[in-house]
C-alpha cells in the first residue's frame, strides 16, 4: 500500500480513536465570529495513550477511574492501587485494532504491581501500538521502503493511603512513538517522537456503607494524566511543528453493593475531558486560502493553540471558538455495570459517547470474565451506534494472574 494512503488511514483512525473529517471552516461572512461549529474534533500527538488497554473497562464503556482496584489501575488511576487486596498482580492484555479499515493493527499491555508492607503499592506497564505495516514511495510511486510505524510508553507508578478512605497517587511515563522510521517526508528529516509524562490522582473510596441491609462500597476519582512536554516528529517548523500529548482529566464515582453471599451489582460513570487546546478557526481570503499576517494565521475566533503546556492545559477551558457550548461538548461521558457471581463469573455492559462536532464515539460494550484458582480471563466486544464504523467488532482479551490464590494452593498441598 502507498505509504501516504495507508499513513493517512492510520492517523486519522488512530487520532482520537477514529473520527473522519474535516478541520473547522470559518462562515462566508469572515467578519462574523463562526456560530456554527459542523466538527472540531482535538487531535494531539500519541492518541494511542487513550485507548482502553484492558477488556474489564472495555466492557463497561471505558469506565474505570472509580471501579474496584485491580492489575490495570495504572491506566486509569494509580491511587487506586493503595487499595488492592492482593501482595502482586500482573496482567497481559490485546487488543486487534479498527480491523474494520485495516488488518494489522493492534495494542498490546503488560502491567503489574506489588503490595509492600506499607500502605502503599508500586506498579509498572509497558504498551506497545503498532500500526501495521507500510510501504515508502517517491512522488513517482516507486518504492523507496518498508516499515512498521509502532508507538509504546513504558510506565512507573505508586499509590499510597493517607487515610483508611483517602489515597493519593502518581505515575511518571516515557512514550517513544515512531510513526516514519526516520524517512524523508516532503524534503524533511523525520525522527521518532518522545516525551516524558506525569499522572496524578486522588482516590476517595468508604467499603463501610450500608444500603438498607446491604454492604456497600462507594468510590470517588480523579486521575490528570498525560501531563508533559509536547511532542515533535521533526525539526522543520521550530515550536510550531511540536504537538500536545492527549493531556487528559478523567473524574468518576462508583457504588459497589452486595446483594447477599453470593451475588454483587457495580454501577460507574466517568467524564472525561482533553485539557489540550482546540482548534481556532481561521479566517479565509475569497479562495478559501487561510490568511496570514506577520507569518502568522489570523484568527477569526478561538486562541492560538502555540502554547506552552501550563498555558494549554488552564486554557483548554475556555479556548473553543464555539464558546461555552463547545466547551461542554468536548466532555465524554461513560457508564458502566457490572455483575459478579461469587466472585467467579462476571458480566459487564456500558456505553460510551462522545459529541459528533468532537469525533462522534458513541457505542456499547458487553464484556464478560471468569476466574478459575489462580487464572483470570475477561474479555469485551464493542457495539457501535451506527453501521460500519470503524470501531465495530473490538474484541479486547485479558489475562491476569493471582499469586496470592497461586501461593495459597501451594501452601495446601504442602500441608497434605
Amino acid at each position: 500500500m502507498n505509504y501516504f494512503n495507508k499513513y493517512s488511514i492510520c492517523a486519522v483512525a488512530t487520532l482520537f480513536t477514529i473520527s473522519v473529517g474535516n478541520t473547522i471552516v470559518a462562515q462566508s461572512n469572515q467578519n462574523q465570529r463562526a456560530n456554527v461549529v459542523q466538527l472540531n474534533t482535538i487531535t494531539p500527538a500519541v492518541p494511542f495513550l487513550l485507548i482502553t488497554p484492558d477488556s474489564r473497562a472495555g466492557g463497561m464503556g471505558d469506565v474505570g477511574v472509580a471501579s474496584s482496584p485491580d492489575v490495570n489501575s495504572i491506566h486509569w488511576n494509580a491511587s487506586k492501587l493503595a487499595f488492592v487486596d492482593k501482595k502482586i498482580g500482573i496482567g497481559v492484555s490485546y487488543t486487534p485494532w479498527l480491523r474494520a479499515l485495516v488488518p494489522d493493527i493492534n495494542l498490546a499491555y503488560l502491567s503489574g504491581y506489588y503490595k509492600t508492607k506499607k500502605r502503599g503499592t508500586i506498579a509498572a506497564s509497558l504498551r506497545y501500538f503498532s500500526l501495521g505495516d507500510i510501504t515508502f514511495t517517491d512522488n513517482n510511486g516507486n518504492t523507496t521502503g518498508q516499515f512498521r510505524p509502532n508507538e509504546f510508553a513504558v510506565d512507573i507508578a505508586y499509590g499510597v493511603k493517607l487515610s483508611k478512605t483517602f489515597s493519593a497517587g502518581g505515575a511518571v511515563r516515557f512514550v517513544n512513538s515512531n510513526l516514519t522510521g526516520g524517512a524523508l517526508v516532503e524534503g524533511s528529516q523525520t525522527k521518532a517522537g518522545r516525551s516524558i509524562a506525569v499522572d496524578v490522582s486522588a482516590t476517595y473510596r468508604n467499603e463501610k456503607i450500608k444500603l438498607q441491609d446491604k454492604k456497600a462500597i462507594a468510590t470517588v476519582g480523579l486521575n490528570i494524566s498525560n501531563i508533559g512536554n509536547k511532542m515533535s516528529y521533526s525539526d522543520r517548523g521550530g515550536k510550531n511543528s511540536a504537538n500536545f500529548i492527549p493531556i487528559n482529566m478523567r473524574l468518576g464515582a462508583g457504588l459497589a453493593v452486595q446483594l447477599d453471599d453470593y451475588n454483587s451489582i457495580a454501577i460507574m460513570a466517568d467524564i472525561n475531558k482533553l485539557l489540550v487546546p482546540t482548534p481556532p478557526v481561521y479566517q479565509l481570503d475569497t479562495n478559501g486560502a487561510v490568511v496570514y499576517k506577520g507569518g502568522e494565521p489570523v484568527i477569526l475566533s478561538g486562541k492560538d493553540p502555540n502554547r506552552g503546556v501550563a498555558e494549554g492545559m488552564f486554557g483548554s477551558f475556555n479556548d473553543a471558538p464555539g464558546g461555552s457550548k463547545e466547551e461542554l461538548r468536548e466532555i465524554n461521558y461513560s457508564v458502566g455495570l457490572e455483575y459478579w457471581y461469587n466472585h467467579l463469573f462476571a458480566v459487564r455492559m456500558g456505553y460510551f459517547y462522545e459529541h459528533p462536532t468532537k469525533g462522534n464515539r458513541q457505542y456499547f460494550t458487553l464484556g464478560a470474565g471468569v476466574k478459575y484458582n489462580v487464572f483470570g480471563l475477561d474479555f469485551a466486544y464493542l457495539i457501535p451506534t451506527q453501521q460500519r464504523n470503524p470501531l465495530e467488532n473490538t474484541l479486547r482479551f485479558t489475562l491476569t494472574f493471582d499469586f496470592d490464590a497461586f501461593k495459597a494452593q501451594n501452601d495446601e498441598k504442602a500441608a497434605e
